[in-house]
């Protein structure tokens, strides 16, 4: 078989044992395979290093890239407070690498990758994970115009008060940076993505923007736009819960068929929204809001139109990366967005993701400039070529 997946997931006191009991589930169901290729999603509250070092004291060398959320995901459903594990063999081969300075510079940091991908034609696709709280994506998609194939990932979430979260590759962890795998092989993989989140009609003009920081809707602090509107007090969007679920409220911004979705990561005390990429001033802007059937139907849109990039390809793996707010949206029907997923895939097929604050696709090409993406669902599917 030229493609094998396996996935795991576990729950302990500490980081290190549940890295290394999900690698252990891994393993066994991966049988007498080596590991080529595995990726990490952990919660953000432990230890990154701890997590690491349990999972490579089982798969030793194999290349590892992985990033924190809140809950991983796997066919089974939602695993808060878990570290979840895919292993890929076969023929597949990857590289992984760690970029230190992605929330300095995006620019930078796309320099850095173009220049890892270049000079091999042998690399079919490059997977990366980014700091979700800190760094341009957005930036570093615009930048990424000379890359020679397909790139896709996603942001890492954590702790939405603190921004606390990671990024993994191999021995290297932290903050603020990029943790990229190059993947070669005869396989195929096929990435489709969409989001439920609709336009209710209130349209505003953004009248003051600095960085990642929209301070003002037509004139007025942005918190109190959303005051009007939802009819909550404005000094109550700046704490709990409401100053975080206000990523259930994006904005979308007209770019032809279909808008640009920004997502507020939450509310400052001040009353501005703090995104992860900048908006302009002068530019309109209307509300969008979400509902569990559009998110059920938009999950099976994604799942198939993965399926139709995989052409005659058999599915092994799936790869979820889930916006952050489909957590909150779906959270009275948790693992609806799985079961979605599972409808068309069957149960049995190997899935690991994770909910993240920004999904980078490629484009419809599939080589050239990402898109960066906020309150999608992106499924990236990893098929053996027969």
């Amino acid at each position: 078989m030229t493609l094998l997946a396996a996935v795991g997931h576990a729950q302990a006191l500490d980081g290190r044992e549940a890295g290394l009991r999900a690698a252990h589930a891994a393993l066994n169901r991966l049988g007498i395979a080596s590991p080529q290729f595995g990726i990490v999603i952990s919660s953000y509250h432990y230890q990154a290093r701890d997590v690491m070092s349990g999972v490579s004291s089982l798969v030793g060398d194999t290349p590892l890239i992985g990033f924190s959320t809140p809950a991983g995901l796997t066919q089974q459903g939602i695993h808060p407070h878990a570290v979840v594990v895919a292993l890929l063999g076969g023929e597949l081969r990857a590289q992984a690498h760690w970029l230190p300075g992605y929330a300095q510079s995006g620019r930078e940091t796309a320099s850095r990758l173009i220049q890892l991908t270049t000079g091999d034609s042998a690399h079919r696709s490059l997977l990366f994970f980014a700091d979700g709280f800190n760094g341009d994506a957005e930036q570093l998609c615009n930048h990424l115009t000379d890359l020679p194939l397909p790139a896709f990932g996603g942001l890492a979430s954590g702790d939405v008060h603190s921004g606390n979260n990671y990024q993994m590759a191999g021995v290297h962890v932290g903050m603020g940076g990029l943790a990229a795998a190059l993947l070669r092989g005869p396989f195929k993989i096929g990435v489709g993505y969409a989001h439920g989140w609709e336009p209710v009609g209130s349209q505003f003009r953004i009248t003051r923007s600095r960085g990642f920081w929209l301070r003002a809707l037509d004139g007025r602090p942005a918190s109190e736009i959303y005051a009007q509107i939802f009819g909550r007090p404005a000094r109550e969007w700046a704490f709990p819960p409401l100053n975080y679920l206000v990523r259930l409220y994006p904005l979308g911004i007209d770019q032809g068929d279909q808008p640009l979705v920004r997502s507020p990561l939450r509310v400052e005390a001040d009353g501005s929204f703090r995104l992860n990429a900048p908006l302009r001033d002068g530019i309109d802007a209307f509300l969008m809001v979400g509902n569990r059937s559009a998110c059920w139907n938009a999950a099976q849109k994604a799942v198939q139109d993965a399926l139709w990039q995989l052409e005659n390809a058999r599915p092994v793996f799936a790869l979820l990366l889930v916006d952050l707010a489909w957590q909150f949206l779906l959270k009275s029907s948790p693992s609806a967005e799985i079961a979605a997923v599972q409808e068309i895939l069957g149960a049995n097929l190997p899935i690991a993701g994770g909910y993240t604050l920004g999904q980078i696709a490629p484009p419809a090409s599939g080589v050239g400039m990402p898109q960066f993406l906020n309150q999608h669902l992106l499924v990236i599917l990893f098929g053996e070529t027969k």
